[in-house]
């Protein structure tokens, strides 16, 4: 093991006083020459990803980046952060709605039903994987939530307020406003299987939403990432002024984040070129 006054010393020599050293290097006990080499390398690798940090991008070059930094042994979700400005304090400022991705997220999306008669018997043959109305609440009473999102029937909101303090928390409570309590469950579990996500800003005005996998293609993820600042562009409320989009980063789950640059599309519509009459 390398001791640590000669990590010191090695960190003094290549002055990068709190750059930490690789473990495989650690255990590996290699001559001081060679390991001052390593740290060195080390070293520049660290400041080239700060400096890379600092820059804005264009949403391809910065979907290239995530995925050279996403070095984690499994499939990582990529991730967009977005601050807006408006204030949510304000109720007619809140920002909420749902996106679709044309290319999914890259899992099975779990779909519950609460329906009832011929409304269930359709959810079912749409592909839901739950359906039901009073069992279903009684399972989710105790404690049974296998499913990313939640659909119901109008008439079936009397049983959902039942467990709203259990679904509300947890971001599956139905709401008009986002297309989950509606007559057409055939639409809506359809879209929900096809990677619909939904977005709501905290109490700061940012809001967080995956969308795709590090394993997409760039054209996948840029489509998808396009598509979710689209829908955040079709769900700015009337009462918000100044600029919309305040800042937008990018990042994989284990991966660095890189921000992108607000001046380029989708944030800014492309310029049409008219012709000279």
């Amino acid at each position: 093991r390398i001791s640590m006054s000669m990590r010191r010393a090695l960190r003094a020599a290549v002055r990068v006083p709190r750059t930490p050293l690789p473990p495989a290097l650690i255990r590996a006990g290699r001559p001081s020459s060679a390991l001052a080499a390593q740290v060195r390398g080390f070293a520049k690798i660290e400041v080239k990803s700060k400096q890379a940090q600092a820059t804005a991008y264009e949403i391809q070059e910065a979907v290239k980046l995530v995925k050279s930094f996403a070095t984690a042994r499994f499939d990582e979700t990529v991730e967009v952060n977005v601050k807006l400005g408006v204030d949510p304090r304000k109720p007619n400022q809140m920002v909420r709605g749902l996106a679709e991705l044309p290319y999914g997220l890259g899992k099975p999306i779990r779909v519950a039903v609460f329906a009832k008669g011929p409304k269930a018997e359709e959810a079912k043959a749409a592909g839901a994987d739950i359906v039901g109305a009073d069992d279903l609440a009684e399972k989710i009473k105790e404690g049974e939530l296998n499913f990313d999102r939640v659909l119901a029937t109008p008439d079936c909101m009397g049983i959902v307020g039942k467990v709203a303090r259990i679904l509300g928390p947890r971001g599956l409570m139905p709401n008009p406003k986002m297309g989950t309590i509606t007559m057409d469950v055939t639409e809506g579990i359809k879209s929900c299987k096809q990677g619909q996500v939904a977005f709501k800003t905290d109490r700061n005005g940012t809001l967080s939403c995956p969308v795709g996998k590090v394993s997409f293609p760039d054209e996948a993820l840029v489509s998808n990432l396009t598509h979710f600042i689209q829908g955040l562009e079709k769900a700015k409320p009337s009462a918000a002024v100044g600029q919309y989009f305040k800042r937008a980063t990018i990042s994989s789950t284990m991966g660095k984040g890189f921000r992108l640059d607000l001046k380029y599309p989708p944030f800014t519509k492309p310029k049409v070129m008219r012709r000279p009459e």
